[in-house]
């Protein structure tokens, strides 16, 4: 399949409620180890309450709508700090897909670049802060190469999701700048980002969705 619709995406939104769900320890233990513990439980619920919501409106709302709908609910289900970066991601998405029918290789691409730059404006992070957002942008740069070579989509993901792995293994060597984990500095060299993570799994998800469907 080269594009996701309307009715895709909800399927997907369903598969990273499922994804989140069965991660939700996981990331509950990474965050704890230089965080608040309470990723895993921000994930799990926020995308439960979006894939109820965006199922709940239908295929007929659009993809731009969904997205929409999607960022509101989880901005009011879980105003964590990651619950609202995730939630301002899908805002911005929203507004890169206006009037959009589908998701190709171009609209991934618009799609998760509009989502990293409204986490970096929204958490004023910057590339080498240890961030999810080292891992979002190489995905979006991925996935804009992609778009610009006519790669289809269930290559282009493939490629992001590669790229987003890279990427989350180089936070390894960063110190974080933000957040509680910021208090702990140079003991942050060495671990995996938490909220890089979520990323990574963001894009795989995606990946396997699509690829499932082709």
């Amino acid at each position: 399949m080269d594009r996701l619709n309307a009715a895709d995406l909800i399927a997907l939104f369903d598969a990273w409620r499922a994804m989140f769900a069965e991660q939700r320890e996981f990331l509950i233990a990474l965050d704890g180890k230089v965080g608040d513990s309470d990723l895993g439980i921000t994930m799990s619920k926020s995308f439960a309450a979006a894939a109820e919501t965006v199922t709940a409106e239908g295929a007929g709302a659009g993809i731009s709508k969904l997205l929409r709908s999607a960022g509101v609910i989880m901005a009011k289900t879980a105003p964590s700090t990651m619950g609202t970066l995730t939630a301002t991601g899908f805002l911005r998405g929203s507004k890169a897909l206006e009037g959009k029918d589908a998701i190709g290789t171009a609209e991934a691409a618009a799609l998760w670049r509009a989502f990293a730059d409204g986490v970096a404006e929204r958490g004023k992070a910057k590339l080498g802060d240890k961030t999810i957002l080292d891992v979002l942008d190489p995905m979006a740069r991925s996935l804009e190469v992609s778009a610009a070579s006519g790669t289809t989509l269930d290559t282009a993901l493939r490629d992001a999701a590669t790229a987003a792995e890279e990427a989350l293994e180089a936070t390894k060597s960063m110190q974080a700048q933000h957040g509680k984990a910021a208090a702990f500095q140079a003991k942050t060299v060495g671990l995996q980002d938490a909220g890089a993570t979520v990323a990574v799994l963001l894009i795989q998800t995606m990946r396997d969705t699509v690829a499932g469907r082709t």
